[in-house]
């Protein structure tokens, strides 16, 4: 998680961002209750519920939350989602799941990823010890992701 530190002279004190984090089943319910838990905790943190930029984040964690399900599971493990409200206006979104081997890709046969990298302003993937994987995204409330082009391919 990131933080952000304000120096005060000789003192330094560190504010934490604001965050919501919930652990789901690995399923396609649980992908769905994480789609719709992040609506309304951008909503509690002041952005539009109809918004572009909330379409978008939701969008992005239908399509994590997905992959969680479908490529991350283990049998009795779920997958964590965490919102964090970056300073400015951004947003990160991490994903969580057990099978660290399993790493997201672009693929000809899905457009999921395709659609990260569209809304995301930035994406990766970082381990998650001991076997599990954490798939993040970092968006602007301003401005979702890189415009509709990147979907086109362009």
């Amino acid at each position: 998680m990131k933080s952000e530190s304000v120096h005060l002279g000789m003192q330094q004190a560190v504010v934490k961002a604001p965050q919501f984090t919930q652990l789901l089943s690995a399923t396609r319910r649980g992908a769905r209750l994480g789609r719709l838990l992040t609506v309304e905790q951008l909503v509690a943190w002041g952005w539009f519920r109809d918004g572009d930029s909330t379409h978008a984040a939701a969008l992005v964690v239908a399509e994590l939350a997905s992959n969680a399900v479908r490529h991350g599971r283990l049998e009795g493990r779920g997958f964590r989602l965490t919102l964090v409200r970056l300073p400015g206006a951004g947003l990160r979104i991490e994903v969580t799941d057990p099978r660290g081997e399993r790493l997201p890709v672009r693929s000809a046969s899905g457009l999921g990823m395709v659609v990260v990298d569209a809304l995301a302003a930035d994406w990766g993937v970082r381990p998650f010890p001991p076997s599990g994987k954490t798939v993040w995204a970092e968006m602007s409330r301003e401005a979702p992701g890189r415009g509709p082009e990147r979907l086109a391919g362009g």
